[in-house]
């Protein structure tokens, strides 16, 4: 069960790039949660997401030299969730279908790619930490950067088009 979790449905079995695998896997996801549930069921999958992903990860690297296998990647799809988490409020907020907002998909994914993968300021430190917490934390503060420059983005297109 826990490798099923950590991997995100064997996702981050995925080559090459399973970290972008992973975060490619959580879209649709993210779209099924939010259809049955609606935004905040997005924050309770980012919630669960997070603290199933912290036992996974100890789970599978327990006695392990690696403490960051590039297969687990349940901390990429919280990352990810938290990325869209804008769109789908804005989705909602506005009533508008969140497949509306495109546009701000394709910049959370490539934001939360772009901040997991160069490891800024916070996320660096994070991933520095080792163990489960780093794993997931380094993943968090990416998406929690990557929201942000999705609301800039979208403040940025209204600014434009007004």
């Amino acid at each position: 069960m826990t490798h099923l979790i950590a991997t995100f449905f064997y996702a981050g079995h995925m080559r090459p790039a399973p970290g972008t695998w992973g975060s490619l896997a959580a879209l649709p996801a993210a779209w099924a949660i939010y259809m049955l549930t609606g935004p905040w069921g997005l924050v309770i999958g980012v919630l669960t997401s997070f603290a199933l992903g912290l036992w996974a990860t100890a789970e599978e690297t327990r006695g392990q030299d690696d403490h960051d296998p590039s297969e687990i990647v349940i901390d990429e799809v919280a990352g990810q969730w938290i990325a869209l988490l804008p769109i789908a409020f804005g989705a909602a907020r506005n009533d508008v279908a969140i497949t509306d907002l495109w546009p701000g998909w394709i910049a959370a994914f490539v934001l939360f790619r772009l901040f997991d993968i160069s490891k800024p300021g916070p996320v660096g430190w994070a991933d520095r930490m080792h163990g489960p917490m780093g794993v997931m934390l380094d993943d968090v503060i990416a998406g929690i950067f990557a929201a942000i420059g999705v609301v800039g983005l979208a403040a940025l297109f209204h600014l434009v088009l007004m």
